[in-house]
């Protein structure tokens, strides 16, 4: 503690000195001197006499304090007999109050004299050297405020407490000084010097009496990390506490997933470095031996169950097997909702657990006992600013009143971060006002909801390419999501808008549409340029728990314009058109996570019917399957997609514009309308597109043994498939075209390569390096690809 002035310190200094029991007694037996009646002596000191009852108390010092505030502080009365023990606790209880430093009781003839000097009051409160927490966060910390009155004992507790928030934020060399400058009229401005330090690192973290999994496996699996050359990006090698004890907890759960159900942790210490700038952590573990699974079996005591329908969910191929906690959970898990799914809500399966020392082996018993009745009394959201309460709550099946459902509280959190709105979800129950009432919280953390997209490439004839969108998922905090897109390249223009309500009305209905203008010169690949503008209004709807329907209307006029050395395929389709068609999406989606699915797989299919009026008539069917699959604890995610099309014209052939094409994302390894029919009598050798497609996508994700933080991950793939089918491959010679020469033939075409995944400040960037493996004289290759996306 620092004074700017030394008389501060002075009378700091004699605070307490006038709070001593020899003073209370001279003053005692100054009083006895005095003529006083004779049942007036004081009944707590023997043979001592108080004062008499005309005698008062005077208070003198005070300048702020009021003498009946004073007086009651002391608890005494003018006139009321006091002993010495009287007068101590006075006393004390004067100074216990924080408003005075310095308090004297002095003899007087016929009164209790108490001299007072009062504690200055704070002025301002300021704060120096802080660059790591803002002033309005060390404000929250410190229990004194302006006009509070001051004191050394609580301005020394403030700094400890600002000491103590910076240790937890891995600043363990902060240092914080209080320092005091007098004012006038009895008043102090308080600045606490802050001195933050550098960030307190991990210089290493060790494990001892680990035999199994190596000290480098273990560090995988905990949430620290040694401090490194990237670690100025990331916060986890700064050591933190908390953090050690969520270690301690991961590294259970890992062993316990590995069948180590004997596994503890005996000790976890943070030494620090004597240069105070990192620390070296140990953890002491006690591995024990591996269990395999026993026997596994349902025991029903809730009546109205029948043991048979939850033995199937109980799969015996575990037997044998090592053991999991996990797979224990996730039985548990389907055993509940299987018999919420039967009406049973109230019904608890409890895992019993029978270890055997002598055969390694633990029996698992799946207990499905009738729970108390409890119900859902309210619903608490927090942490949404931007979102509103209801788009969170339309994603929760429970309303108040109802039955309490964990199947459907653990629907509702994958629900709510299926949205894409928020960083981090979590939903708990706590206890309600009553024993039969539960209080569901649902806590969120917002994330950037909006995104600008910007795109660059190069064409040999159209030049720089250019692509900005504009997109905001949860638009006004609505969950709406409307989207604007501009692409420029060349003589290429895409103006796109849309807007979509996905639960209109606050129901499971949604609503949208799409207006759209499109310049397209395709003269690069199939020597045709094409002017479109329309409008798409759109519904959808659940069929089920995991399916939804999609209709949608499409009214467009297509403006095709041929160039003049264009083959005759293309030629033929010059002019203008009107579309007016109806068209539906159907998806069956069963992945265990929307965002970041590792099991599971999601079906589709597409189909549109042109010739509800308009020119154009044609029914043009889109299916597609694609499934996920977690390896090695989800470190490598494999995923393998089959993708068809088919396009049938009705009384006329089909137009170009119409027809699938294939190569850049949809076929990597060539380039965009690089593979499939052409014309190889013209001068283009135009790409005409194909009426039929098929292609399988297999791909795999992993690792590259870099900081999960990073954000970087490798990929390899393989695309195989083919495009193919015209109405008709014989055109005649049109203005400065030849007669067309035109294989469609299914010819089969197979491509392969890797990739990278790299989570940026910019929004993700995938790059993607393709090597055609079958191929075809005529296809245009591409051996590069790069997307990224800028967040706001």
């Amino acid at each position: 503690m620092r004074l700017a002035h030394s008389p501060v310190v002075r009378r700091l200094a004699r605070a307490m000195a006038a709070c001593n029991m020899a003073l209370l007694v001279m003053l005692l037996a100054e009083i006895g001197q005095a003529p006083t009646p004779a049942h007036a002596q004081s009944p707590g000191v023997p043979g001592a006499q108080a004062p008499s009852r005309d005698q008062s108390v005077v208070i003198r010092g005070n300048r702020r304090i009021e003498v009946d505030t004073i007086l009651s502080y002391m608890q005494l009365q003018p006139g009321q007999p006091v002993t010495a023990e009287d007068l101590n606790l006075s006393v004390r209880r004067l100074f216990d109050t924080g408003l005075f430093r310095d308090v004297q009781v002095l003899p007087s003839d016929r009164a209790l004299v108490v001299q007072v000097e009062e504690n200055p009051s704070i002025n301002v409160i300021e704060f120096e050297g802080n660059d790591a927490l803002k002033d309005e966060d060390l404000e929250q910390i410190i229990a004194l405020r302006p006009r509070f009155p001051f004191t050394v004992s609580a301005a020394e507790a403030d700094a400890q407490a600002i000491i103590e928030i910076y240790r937890r934020t891995g600043r363990f060399g902060a240092e914080v000084e209080p320092v005091v400058i007098e004012r006038t009229e009895n008043r102090v401005d308080l600045i606490f010097e802050i001195s933050e330090g550098a960030l307190t690192g991990v210089n290493s973290i060790d494990f001892v009496g680990n035999q199994v999994f190596s000290d480098r496996t273990l560090r995988g699996a905990i949430d620290t990390t040694e401090t490194g050359l990237l670690s100025q990006f990331f916060s986890t090698d700064i050591y933190d506490p908390d953090r050690l004890e969520l270690d301690k907890e991961l590294l259970r759960q890992y062993y316990l997933e590995r069948g180590y159900a004997d596994f503890t942790v005996q000790s976890s210490t943070a030494e620090l470095a004597p240069d105070r700038e990192g620390f070296f952590i140990t953890f002491t573990v006690e591995e024990g031996p591996q269990y395999n699974f026993g026997t596994l079996d349902v025991l029903v005591s809730a009546r109205g169950l029948n043991r048979d329908d939850f033995l199937e969910l109980v799969d015996e191929d575990l037997t044998g097997t090592v053991y999991d906690a996990t797979e224990v959970e996730e039985i548990a898990n389907a055993l509940t909702d299987l018999a919420a799914q039967k009406g049973f809500a109230f019904v608890q399966v409890r895992p019993q657990v029978d270890k055997s020392v002598e055969d390694l082996t633990i029996d698992v018993s799946f207990e499905l006992i009738e729970g108390s009745r409890v119900f859902v009394e309210r619903i608490e959201i927090e942490g949404n600013v931007a979102t509103l309460d209801r788009v969170i709550r339309r994603e929760i099946e429970l309303v108040e009143g109802d039955a309490f459902d964990a199947r459907k509280i653990r629907e509702a959190r994958r629900k709510i971060r299926a949205l894409g709105y928020f960083s981090g979800v979590n939903v708990e129950t706590e206890q309600g006002s009553a024993d039969d009432r539960a209080v569901l919280k649902v806590q969120v953390q917002e994330q950037s909801t909006g995104s600008l997209s910007l795109g660059l490439g190069f064409s040999t004839s159209a030049g720089p390419i250019g692509n900005v969108s504009i997109t905001e998922r949860n638009f006004l905090g609505r969950g709406q999501v409307v989207q604007a897109q501009v692409t420029a390249a060349g003589d290429t223009q895409v103006y796109d808008f849309s807007f979509t309500e996905p639960r209109f009305l606050d129901r499971d209905l949604l609503v949208g549409f799409r207006t759209f203008f499109i310049q397209d010169d395709r003269s690069d690949e199939s020597s045709f340029s094409i002017n479109r503008a329309g409008v798409t209004p759109q519904i959808g709807f659940p069929l089920g728990e995991k399916t939804a329907l999609r209709l949608r209307y499409n009214f467009a006029r297509d403006d095709l314009d041929a160039a003049s050395d264009a083959s005759s395929a293309i030629q033929v389709d010059e002019g203008s058109r009107f579309k007016s068609s109806v068209g539906y999406s159907l998806t069956y989606d069963e992945r265990n996570d929307i965002l970041e699915p590792t099991e599971g797989f999601l079906v589709s299919l597409d189909q549109e019917f042109s010739g509800v009026g308009g020119d154009a008539r044609f029914i043009r069917s889109r299916g597609s399957v694609k499934g996920w699959q977690g390896f090695i604890d989800d470190a490598l995610i494999g995923s393998l997609e089959l993708v068809g099309g088919a396009f049938f014209a009705l009384g006329e052939d089909g137009q170009i514009n119409d027809r699938f094409f294939l190569g850049g994302e949809s076929f990597r390894g060539f380039a965009d309308e690089g593979i499939g029919p052409r014309d190889l009598n013209s001068v283009n050798q135009d790409s005409l597109g194909g009426n039929f497609f098929a292609v399988a996508r297999a791909e795999m994700s992993f690792p590259l043994g870099l900081p999960e933080e990073l954000g970087i991950f490798g990929g390899v793939f393989i695309d195989a498939g083919t495009i193919f089918g015209l109405d008709r491959t014989s055109f005649p010679a049109i203005n400065a075209a030849p007669a067309t020469v035109i294989d469609d033939g299914a010819d089969f075409r197979v491509a392969a390569g890797a990739l990278l995944f790299v989570d940026t400040p910019f929004g993700p960037l995938e790059l993607s390096f393709g090597v055609p493996i079958i191929s075809e004289d005529e296809d245009q290759e591409e051996l590069f690809r790069l997307s990224i996306g800028t967040r706001f």
